[in-house]
């Protein structure tokens, strides 16, 4: 999955979070139980259920600093609500980062998995599988896509399309690829989807010499003549262009909507070039933004687009789309994925998309998503010092923190304590991607708690 910039402004909030350094004693191979030249001596795992409020120290001691975390330790959910090993609710405006489209232990969701596992969860890419060409096939069916690839995460999808990309630029004679991506844009945490990431404070320490993976530059997003002297850029000096490679709204740059005429542009320049057109649907897509996929709401069709997140529920899978001559480009031995599409994980998308289907999702999307607009913006003009722009579609919204002395991930804090989980979106920006199936009576209920946040950091 797409790791959030959220993560870094939570240990501004809760420096304990990651506050453990590693002593002597952590680092002394005389602590591991292993022989040199011989067998380990097996230990039985911890059982979760005795851990009680021992968890956050095991983690100290065994789990490596990547991420801030907020003190809560979750036990269970249900639908939109959290619940947390203190007993404490939570309605939940995160959802795994735009990944639990259906909720907490849904049940359709969970019989899917549970039948699957009774049947077979995992075999190999070496055999046909079923529910791999199922998915693929709903994939393909609901957008303009020919063909899938399955991975595990949105940034091995969009990894994946990198290597598309590069390969269907050589097929054509280009050995200096470019890729174009935008600037404050986010594809991943692997190196080539972190070079397309286009925020250097990912890159620092990354690097080689100071720079990433070569082959990428930059564009501002939303603004076609920057695209233009990019791709000019991109096709002199023996370089050619391989791909544009934007995100159909930008969620962890503080959550920007694609303007229709600069995804149009880009189009028409991917057209004149021979590349590809490529669109990151990791967050934006599932039905998050009100309809299946967010470029739908730019009137513009890609060669390559990528899922992930939601696309199983939060069961861990990914997916890259192409169609026409990109669905081709790879052949047997290109790319691979042990468990990309395997039975487990395909069950679970399949069963996303039945859901989504039956229930008529994507208006409930469109409904709660209007709910949340007009909410939001009547807490701004109530809270003008604190509460700026509302932005976003669908169930992906986000509202500035204008406040000089407060900080989004402080209002994130502050909604906590009122019972919501929120999350930071770039700087200055708090964050709703609740499950797709919240309710109204769950988003008034966001909106008072958010408000109680609001009021208590504005005094």
């Amino acid at each position: 999955m797409k790791l959030s910039v959220h993560f870094i402004v939570a240990i501004a909030v809760i420096p304990s979070a990651s506050c453990f350094v590693p002593t002597a004693a952590s680092r002394s191979t005389s602590s591991l139980k292993v022989s040199v030249g011989g067998t380990s001596q097996l230990t039985p795992p911890k059982k979760v259920e005795d851990l009680s409020d021992s968890s956050e120290e095991l983690y100290n001691q065994n789990v490596q600093t990547t991420y801030g975390r907020y003190k809560l330790t979750i036990d269970s959910g249900k639908g939109c609500f959290l619940k947390t090993t203190d007993g404490k609710n939570y309605l939940d405006c995160v959802s795994g980062i735009a990944t639990c489209a259906l909720g907490h232990n849904n049940e359709f969701l969970t019989k899917a998995i549970e039948n699957q596992m009774k049947k077979v969860h995992h075999v190999s890419n070496l055999y046909f599988i079923p529910e791999q060409a199922a998915l693929a096939n709903w994939l393909c069916t609901n957008s303009g896509a020919d063909k899938a690839f399955f991975c595990n995460s949105g940034a091995e999808a969009n990894e994946a399309a990198i290597k598309v990309a590069r390969r269907y630029a050589y097929n054509r004679g280009i050995e200096k690829p470019v890729i174009i991506s935008a600037e404050k844009s986010f594809h991943g945490r692997t190196l080539a989807a972190l070079s397309a990431t286009q925020q250097p404070k990912y890159h620092k320490g990354f690097g080689f010499g100071g720079e990433m993976v070569p082959g990428f530059d930059s564009c501002v997003y939303n603004d076609i003549a920057s695209l233009e002297a990019a791709v000019e850029r991109a096709t002199s000096d023996g370089k050619g262009l391989a791909a544009i490679m934007l995100e159909p709204l930008q969620g962890e740059g503080g959550i920007i909507p694609g303007n229709p005429e600069f995804f149009a542009k880009a189009r028409e320049l991917c057209d004149k070039h021979g590349a590809l057109l490529m669109i990151d649907e990791v967050q934006a897509g599932m039905g998050r933004t009100g309809t299946l996929w967010g470029h739908e709401n730019l009137n513009v069709v890609p060669d390559v687009f990528t899922s992930a997140k939601a696309l199983g529920g939060g069961v861990p899978i990914g997916a890259m789309m192409a169609r026409g001559e990109a669905a081709t480009t790879f052949g047997p031995g290109d790319h691979a994925s042990t468990y990309g599409g395997n039975p487990l994980a395909c069950a679970a998308g399949l069963a996303v998309a039945q859901y989504l289907y039956d229930n008529n999702v994507l208006e409930n999307v469109q409904a709660r998503g209007e709910q949340l607009s007009q909410g939001l913006e009547k807490l701004a003009e109530k809270y003008p010092t604190v509460l700026g722009q509302v932005r976003g579609w669908g169930l992906l919204k986000g509202v500035e923190c204008i406040a000089e002395d407060i900080t989004a991930g402080e209002l994130v804090a502050a909604a906590m304590n009122e019972g919501l989980l929120l999350v930071p979106a770039g700087a200055n920006v708090v964050r709703f991607v609740p499950p797709l199936i919240i309710s109204e009576e769950e988003m008034n209920m966001a909106l008072e708690r958010f408000e109680a946040a609001v009021k208590s950091k504005a005094n």
